[in-house]
């Protein structure tokens, strides 16, 4: 058997974020951070997560011959000094309406911090680091960046000298009260604008044999949808914030999701994209008619999917708000919200190509443009993965919380997710964008062709000299399963 070729950090920390309050100060003196602040050094109260990740970057081998030395600089193999590095955490919604806490449906914002501090060590004060994220419509700006503390971090480096700019990608935002549109605001966008990237026949749409005139997004009307993933196009709304820095570190949630089994990785780029409504995400019908809304043909699911498509117009236009909110809320008490609807399930054959395809124009773009004839990828990414509290069961916006303590950190988005995979207990196999992604092929986004090639480098954050031992996927593990999506229950989770 050959050696694996893909490094994979897992650093084991505490299992929660008790404690830590913004700007997220470490909490311990930091030697290679004299570079940055100097004489300065603010110790904060207990803060695992800036060890974890700190020893997951040490893990990863960056400038291993200087880790935890005062000349450490691990971002520096990634980016050069005077560079623009772009922050992509999931931000995704500002609250949780389950049982479960905010905690696992975003990105903590001690994430943000120390990540940060390594970017500013690594670009210099001639670079630039950027927050940048395109959140759900719903999701109230305001709200989830106080929770995040994205103010106090403007703050605190401004303090130092250092501007640290916050980019709400988004072009709209939306009110919804019982699942319905009632209100939008118009947001300022990208202030660096927007990039179209086309894939064409490099899409994973292409030959799929999906529809695209049956296509449904983020909105009610399904036009846009249709229009960018037709006549040969498969176009996207790319941030020009993300695409012309110099490297992109996301930063996603550890959680299950609805759509695509997991959301870890691959499913976070979908924050880059501007228009929402340019993403398809199911195709109208059931399997027998070509679609992946819902499974089966219970009249029922039926009815409601041509129900739903009368709809639409209407409320495009704001009509019939209160009938259409008193349905919404009937429906849920009658069926429960564990019902299969708008392609949230296992045969979902749709988003995961989406998910896929923004992987393709992330990693195959920069600030010169796109690049579908490059050997590999032509953009530096990399990936650390908030697990300290993981989410299961109704994610992404309703997810169980799940305290894991667990960081998960690599250059490759897909050895990142079989990691984490593994942690939950599933089976890569049983997820379409996983599995896809590892068949290589032109426009690959992933060295990974199976799960052997990936060494998992795993460390404990709560020691300080970075020592790692080196496991295979095989050998990593949490105590009990996740619970997977309602839709996906016994066609995610792994055999033993």
């Amino acid at each position: 058997m050959s050696e694996p070729r893909v490094r994979v950090a897992l650093a084991r920390a505490e299992d929660g974020y008790l404690g830590i309050e913004a700007p997220f100060d470490p909490d311990f003196a930091v030697p290679e951070l004299g570079g940055l602040y100097g004489d300065r050094s603010d110790v904060g109260s207990p803060n695992p997560v800036y060890r974890a990740v700190r020893s997951a970057l040490a893990a990863l081998g960056l400038d291993g011959d200087r880790a935890g030395k005062a000349d450490w600089n691990p971002l520096g193999d990634l980016v050069s000094e005077g560079g623009r590095v772009v922050l992509k955490p999931n931000l995704i919604r500002h609250f949780n309406p389950g049982e479960g806490s905010v905690e696992s449906v975003v990105t903590h914002g001690a994430f943000l911090r120390v990540v940060a501090d390594y970017a500013w060590l690594a670009v210099g004060r001639n670079g630039s680091v950027v927050i940048a994220e395109a959140p759900q419509q719903d999701c109230k700006w305001a709200i989830v960046s106080e929770y995040a503390g994205i103010d106090r971090l403007v703050d605190h480096f401004a303090r130092i000298g250092l501007t640290l700019e916050v980019v709400d990608i988004r072009r709209e935002e939306v009110d919804l009260v019982d699942g319905i549109v009632v209100g939008r605001v118009t947001l300022p966008g990208d202030p660096a604008g927007y990039r179209v990237v086309d894939l064409g026949d490099l899409s994973f749409f292409s030959e799929s044999g999906l529809d695209a005139k049956r296509f449904r997004g983020a909105d009610y009307d399904p036009g846009p949808t249709s229009e960018h993933h037709s006549n040969g196009r498969n176009e996207y709304l790319i941030s020009e914030t993300v695409l012309s820095s110099d490297l992109v570190i996301n930063l996603p949630k550890l959680k299950t999701h609805k759509k695509t089994g997991v959301t870890l990785a691959l499913k976070n780029l979908v924050g880059i994209n501007g228009d929402k409504n340019w993403l398809p995400h199911h195709t109208l019908g059931n399997p027998e008619e070509g679609g992946d809304e819902y499974p089966g043909q219970k009249t029922i699911d039926r009815w409601r999917s041509r129900a739903t498509e009368i709809a639409r117009p209407l409320l495009g236009r704001g009509l019939g708000l209160s009938l259409f909110r008193f349905v919404r809320r009937f429906e849920d008490k009658v069926r429960g919200e564990d019902f299969i609807r708008s392609g949230n399930w296992y045969g979902n054959r749709t988003t995961w190509r989406m998910c896929l395809d923004l992987n393709r124009c992330l990693y195959y773009s920069d600030r010169d443009g796109f690049h579908p004839d490059a050997d590999g990828p032509v953009r530096q990414v990399l990936t650390i993965l908030d697990g300290i509290v993981a989410g299961d069961c109704s994610g992404p916006l309703t997810p169980r919380d799940v305290p894991l303590g667990a960081v998960i950190a690599s250059t490759d988005p897909v050895a990142v997710d079989l990691a984490a995979m593994r942690l939950m207990q599933f089976d890569p196999d049983r997820v379409p964008k996983v599995r896809e992604a590892m068949r290589g092929g032109q426009l690959s986004i992933s060295s990974v062709r199976e799960p052997s090639d990936v060494k998992v480098m795993v460390t404990d954050a709560l020691n300080s000299d970075l020592t790692q031992v080196v496991r295979s996927l095989d050998q990593i593990r949490s105590e009990t399963p996740f619970r997977p999506h309602a839709g996906w229950v016994g066609h995610v989770e792994a055999s033993s």
